[in-house]
């Protein structure tokens, strides 16, 4: 039995260039420790950014990726999960991540899988869809019920509109042309092309005098900015991408509220209460897919060899789904 396994290791400096397929010591889990042997790893934009963009507690040969899925090797004190128990994960930016075939995960962080979800498929919510869920959680309940969701096409909105939807709000969107059957199928009453410079009169028009209670923004904290005079009265501008550091509106106008979301926070912020709260979200989405009552979004699957290359199609655009990698069965532990 080997004690290396394969990961992509990152070089400071280098972005996506600087991947390299590694061979790493494998360690044993320490106190409130899994080891997971991974099977599936999906891919998220924060992936190629962190690669790009560095981070603090980074080094040559740090392993990125946030989201995996795949089986307990191994466990250490105080752990009760038996070995062999599918399991999914959002690693913390701070540890070596999923881009391996083995991952050491806290415990607390493990979500277990239903029997009837295939790993690669799991691979594909994590990340996306606890963010969505956040991302819904930020706006009360309201006296207007209209919601927009700028980039329902992308995994993340995919995610959104449809929670939105199954909460009973009267969502729109913006996607490309190739999702709006699809989006409109699901619930949202109408999906704009933001390629089209009349969309946004598109949706004044639409909504009359419907006031607009939130809007989602998944591009950037500027484009979210320029988007805000959308909202109605006590409206939410909620940032998936980025954030507002300075108010997009003049005070005492629509008053509206600004929100952050960032899910990797929770790492280094979150307390046990949070995390409980995230886990328990969490299992339900796994558990609503595995019923058929929350759709993915398209996947790609590539080999594990090829992730440098996939993670730069996703950085480029090229997505046309989610980005997911599978893996072989590793020796058994």
């Amino acid at each position: 039995m080997s004690n290396t396994y394969q990961a992509w290791g990152w070089t400071p400096g280098a972005g996506l260039d600087g991947l390299q397929l590694i061979s790493k010591p494998l360690a044993q889990p320490g106190p409130g420790e899994v080891l997971v042997a991974n099977r599936a790893i999906g891919l998220n934009p924060v992936d190629w950014k962190i690669c790009e963009w560095g981070h603090p507690d980074w080094h040559q040969g740090t392993v990125p990726g946030v989201d995996g899925v795949g089986v307990v090797a191994a466990v250490g004190a105080g752990v009760d999960i038996p070995r062999g128990t599918r399991v999914a994960y959002h690693q913390s930016l701070s540890r070596d991540g999923s881009f391996a075939e083995y991952c050491l995960v806290d415990a607390y962080l493990l979500m277990q899988l239903p029997a009837t979800i295939d790993d690669s498929v799991a691979a594909a919510v994590a990340c996306p869809a606890i963010t969505a869920w956040q991302a819904l959680g930020k706006v009360p309940q309201g006296a207007a019920t209209d919601v927009l969701v700028i980039g329902a096409g992308g995994a993340v909105g995919f995610y959104l509109a449809q929670l939105a939807v199954q909460r009973g709000l009267r969502v729109w969107a913006t996607a490309g042309p190739q999702h709006h059957v699809t989006l409109k199928a699901l619930g949202v009453i109408d999906v704009f092309d933001y390629h089209n410079a009349q969309w946004q009169a598109q949706l004044q028009s639409a909504l009359g005098e419907r006031p607009l209670h939130a809007l989602f923004d998944t591009v950037s904290g500027a484009h979210a900015a320029s988007l805000a005079p959308l909202l109605g009265y006590n409206g939410h501008l909620v940032c998936i991408q980025d954030r507002q550091e300075t108010a997009p509106l003049p005070a005492f106008s629509s008053a509206i509220s600004l929100h952050e979301v960032a899910l990797n926070s929770i790492h280094a912020y979150g307390r046990l209460l949070d995390h409980q709260a995230l886990r328990a979200a969490a299992q339900q989405l796994l558990q609503h897919v595995a019923d058929g009552q929350l759709l993915t979004p398209q996947r790609r699957l590539f080999d594990f060899a090829e992730l440098p290359q996939a993670l730069r199609q996703l950085k480029e655009g090229n997505s046309g789904g989610k980005w997911v990698a599978q893996l072989s069965r590793p020796a058994s532990r």
